[in-house]
């Protein structure tokens, strides 16, 4: 018969791989995540999620109007303009879709590194075209629109650009939600952002609320929410929701205005501005060990890269 010691020693033995096998599952998981994260074009639903992708395209191309206009600049700054003027800049189906394309292209645009998001005629976005939303207004409709435009935001949002909303005018609605897909807010004079669904007898479903928590903090979100506040930009650059409140309401100056102050955080290289991106993105999105390995991963592409090297020659650090 076995010793009471050779079952305590084979208990120990079996634990000890338990524990191995534990913390090398752990290690592989969090790897799997750092390396999706930093894939392009990762979306948060699909048909596994009940996501009918192209069913809500179709339905959207039925419902045109306006465009998303994109330029980009030679200094790496490009421009999206929502253009409805009619609606106030609201999203009609069409728009929607564009968007999608406008993102991908931005995906792809390895000389990027900001990105002001304006609305047309000096207003932001009043959110979706009530034409659409009347004639899609089953639940299976309105769920596959929410997923369609939470993964188009949420991409633009991990965009390896600096991201501004230019907000003139009105920002309502899902035009509010829009502007929480950007990494800043600059507002100019007499300009508001209002989340108004609960006069529609909706929430957020954008992914706007999600986002209005992690910029504001639960309390005042559920304020802005649940009261239909008005926020004027005083009262955005109180609560962290805007950055500072431009001089100009003309259009054409308040956008000079915001491209000066995204100049000031975008000299440098683009594979330079991206990877600072891609690490805040990580660490804001990941548990820390998986955010780690994402840094570690995005350390690698910079290190000894051109940048680097001329730095290094040059002795740049503390100048």
């Amino acid at each position: 018969m076995e010793s009471r010691t050779q079952y305590s020693s084979r208990d120990c033995t079996n634990a000890k791989y338990k524990e191995m096998a534990v913390s090398l599952w752990k290690s592989l998981l969090q790897t799997t995540k750092s390396r999706l994260f930093l894939q392009r074009g990762m979306s948060l639903y699909n048909g596994a999620h009940g996501f009918e992708e192209e069913e809500i395209k179709e339905k959207l191309q039925q419902f045109g109007g306006g465009s998303i206009n994109l330029s980009k600049e030679d200094n790496g700054i490009g421009v999206l303009t929502l253009n409805n003027p009619k609606l106030m800049n609201a999203f009609t189906g069409t728009m929607m879709l564009e968007l999608q394309e406008r993102v991908t292209e931005l995906e792809n645009w390895k000389d990027g590194k900001g990105l002001i998001i304006h609305g047309a005629e000096n207003t932001f976005c009043s959110g979706s075209d009530l034409n659409a939303v009347r004639a899609m207004s089953s639940p299976q409709d309105g769920m596959n629109m929410c997923m369609f435009m939470q993964n188009t935001l949420t991409r633009l949002k991990r965009l390896p650009l600096i991201s501004v909303a230019l907000v003139q005018g009105k920002a309502l609605g899902g035009g509010a939600e829009f502007t929480t897909a950007c990494d800043f807010r600059l507002m100019t004079p007499g300009s508001e952002i209002r989340f108004v669904h609960k006069q529609m007898g909706l929430v957020p479903g954008w992914g706007g609320a999600a986002r209005l928590v992690q910029i504001v903090g639960s309390g005042a979100a559920l304020k802005l929410l649940s009261g239909a506040l008005k926020v004027d930009p005083e009262r955005a650059v109180h609560l962290g929701l805007a950055e500072e409140t431009l001089p100009s309401s003309d259009e054409t100056r308040s956008l000079e205005e915001a491209q000066a102050w995204l100049n000031q955080y975008t000299k440098a290289p683009a594979e330079v501005i991206q990877a600072v991106k891609k690490v805040v993105t990580a660490g804001r999105e990941l548990q820390l060990e998986a955010a780690l390995q994402a840094e570690k991963d995005i350390f690698g592409t910079v290190w000894g890269g051109p940048a680097n090297l001329q730095a290094l020659a040059q002795s740049t650090k503390h100048k």
